[in-house]
């Protein structure tokens, strides 16, 4: 069975940049045909897609975040990690990881990470 585990600091300073990490286990990050998703919610609002890695390596970005994120992978780890930049007020949220069998997550989610709170404050 396929588990995923966000990781990272839980409180991060305004401006710097907030460094998170997902593990999978259960399964490897190249196996096909899967993409492998941070998504986000902040207080009172909607899911919202932050980018994702396929299988093959390739990145998927091209989201209101993309100027301020960096997606990567580290296949010997099985994981990959998410780097946001500039951090505002409006970036505390709770963070999750999430496999999908679509490059679109709308389509569905198969595996979802219990996620991570993280709240922006000096």
């Amino acid at each position: 069975q396929v588990q995923l585990q966000e990781s990272g600091p839980g409180l991060v300073k305004p401006s710097q940049t907030l460094s998170l990490t997902c593990t999978v286990s259960g399964g490897s990050i190249t196996t096909d045909y899967y993409y492998w998703n941070w998504i986000r919610q902040p207080p009172g609002k909607g899911l919202g897609w932050m980018g994702s890695i396929a299988w093959s390596g390739k990145i998927h970005d091209r989201s209101p975040l993309k100027s301020r994120t960096a997606l990567a992978r580290n296949t010997s780890k099985t994981q990959f990690p998410l780097q946001l930049s500039s951090v505002t007020p409006e970036d505390p949220a709770e963070y999750y990881c999430a496999r999908a069998p679509y490059r679109d997550p709308y389509y569905g989610i198969d595996h979802w990470g219990k996620g991570t709170l993280v709240t922006v404050s000096s």
